[in-house]
């Protein structure tokens, strides 16, 4: 399988199954796009008669082009077959070992953003702290069913998880204590909204956290709409200020800015840019996730509007990279040359197998998008995994067992999509979320033209 396509001047092939990516020429480009469903003579004939008006397109320019085509099929660069489909069967089949918790420390925020996911920090439930005890027995609950895994993550996330800052850190360090003797290397994330952070979270962050993802929707005007607190005021110019001296001491570890885009920003690229503009490398922007009723809901109006500032996004990326001032965006971070393995790029992120979300009290979720809903409750950090059922559900998810997958080129990137989006789109986690895949494939598209930007020939196929 192949997908071509065009982007600016470039013409781009992807090799699905090898991952090969081909820069090639107008003839080439078509000449790709029909080998597979036209005859040698069929394609020279078109070819003749649509560049007829070029001196250097003669029938022995066509033929060696046929024979570069097939030399790099047999090479296995192009057209390479499906050597996936057959293994995905049983990939992550009775496969249950813990890798990730999501531990919800805090059920409750600072913040009352209008399009939060979590209700505003509570998931639609009570509010809450994660004691310490129970902290301490997820960490246990994670060590006690991680199997083979050596390295283990916990996010801590919420609500806001600097509301219950002191907890955090007697985990870190109670993790820190018993890692080495299990034979494990914790690696520690925190996602906070910035309105907490102090000199004391910066300098422990900055030793102990593996990630940190910082929350801003980028120009004042956007962000002040909806990240604003219980009186209804902005917080833009009181996380800035924080998230400056944040990532000036954060050296080079790793922080994401992550922010929102919804139906009022649709022009999202300029809140990217302003984020880079204000110093910002590591930049994430994410399409909101609300009901399709909300005022905040993107819609099928927007998705043209949405396609092209994708673009606009990549062209940008592109001059400032080549001015030698550019940023990360999360979603067009593509390694040509290497990049995951396939168990991931078949089976994505592991939600309700290998990653699990904790709540304040113990209980299981497939991932921190399904704890509002009690029919997703798996279980406890006591007891284990009680809804067996579901997490087998959970297990054979990934690229192939989704019908709309089948022919689909991107599916070695997104592993089939995200499953709660998959849930809370189509009401099951093997459905599909069509406006999510097709804004997925054109990010894919405009990574890809990013990416092959600064790449040799060698590198890129």
């Amino acid at each position: 399988m192949v997908h071509c396509f065009k982007f600016d001047d470039k013409n781009i092939v992807l090799d699905v199954f090898s991952g090969s990516v081909h820069l090639v020429d107008d003839v080439a480009f078509d000449m790709i796009s029909m080998y597979e469903e036209k005859s040698k003579d069929e394609i020279k004939t078109f070819i003749l008669d649509k560049y007829k008006d070029r001196e250097d397109v003669t029938p022995e320019e066509i033929d060696q082009c046929f024979s570069d085509i097939e030399s790099l099929k047999e090479n296995g660069r192009l057209f390479a077959p499906d050597r996936y489909e057959n293994i995905s069967i049983d990939l992550k089949k009775k496969k249950y070992t813990l890798k990730a918790l999501c531990l919800h420390v805090a059920h409750t925020c600072n913040l009352k953003c209008s399009y939060c996911f979590a209700a505003q920090g509570n998931f639609k439930g009570k509010s809450g702290l994660m004691s310490y005890e129970t902290g301490k027995r997820a960490i246990d609950f994670l060590i006690e069913n991680s199997g083979y895994h050596k390295n283990l993550d916990i996010d801590f996330f919420g609500g806001e998880p600097l509301m219950n800052w002191e907890v955090v850190k007697e985990l870190v360090r109670y993790g820190r204590s018993v890692e080495k003797e299990h034979g494990k290397n914790i690696r520690f994330t925190l996602t906070t909204n910035g309105i907490g952070i102090t000199d004391d979270v910066i300098d422990f962050c900055n030793k102990e956290m593996h990630n940190v993802v910082l929350s801003l929707d980028g120009r004042k005007e956007v962000n002040d709409r909806f990240r604003v607190d219980a009186k209804g005021e902005g917080s833009y110019d009181r996380i800035v200020p924080n998230f400056k001296r944040f990532v000036e001491k954060r050296g080079d570890k790793s922080y994401y800015m992550r922010g929102t885009f919804t139906h009022f920003n649709t022009d999202f690229v300029n809140d990217i840019l302003h984020m880079a503009d204000l110093g910002f490398r590591e930049l994430s922007m994410e399409p909101v996730v609300a009901s399709p009723d909300s005022p905040s809901a993107l819609t099928e109006e927007d998705l043209p509007i949405l396609m092209s500032e994708y673009e606009r996004l990549a062209r940008e990326m592109i001059k400032r990279n080549r001015e030698g001032n550019g940023f990360t965006f999360y979603h067009y971070m593509l390694d040509l040359t290497c990049g995951p393995c396939i168990y991931k790029r078949i089976s994505g992120c592991g939600a309700g197998t290998e990653y699990l979300a904790v709540t304040p009290w113990g209980d299981l979720f497939p991932c921190h998008q399904f704890v509002s809903d009690p029919k997703c409750r798996m279980g406890d950090i006591w007891n284990g995994i009680e809804n067996t059922g579901l997490r087998n559900e959970f297990a054979q998810v990934n690229a192939y067992s989704r019908e709309a997958c089948k022919d689909c080129w991107a599916k070695l990137f997104c592993s089939g999509g995200c499953a709660a989006n998959s849930y809370h789109g189509s009401g099951s986690i093997t459905g599909v979320y069509d406006y999510g895949c097709r804004l997925f494939k054109k990010r894919i598209e405009c990574a890809l033209a990013v990416r092959t930007d600064d790449l040799s020939e060698d590198e890129i196929e």
